[in-house]
């Protein structure tokens, strides 16, 4: 079962939290400019539209998805896209 509080926290993550999420899950020098919480997918992983800056030099921010797991067994978050 998922708690009242986690399920608050894991509903309102930041921007930066987002990115320390994914580096601890393996990927590294990530950087969002927003993070919004969408919805839960049918796997049960909490579902993020986020925005980051123009890597591709279009001059505009590039928007994706990053999905976040809670194993309520160990009690860890990890993230991936």
């Amino acid at each position: 079962m998922i708690m009242a509080d986690t399920l608050q926290y894991l509903v309102t993550l930041t921007p930066k939290l987002l990115a320390k999420i994914l580096d601890a899950s393996g990927y590294s020098m990530c950087s969002f400019q927003t993070a919004k919480f969408v919805g839960l997918t049918t796997g049960g992983e909490f579902c993020y539209k986020v925005t980051y800056f123009d890597e591709t030099g279009t001059g505009e921010n590039e928007v994706g998805k990053v999905f976040v797991k809670y194993d309520t067994q160990s009690h860890a978050i990890t993230a991936d896209f």
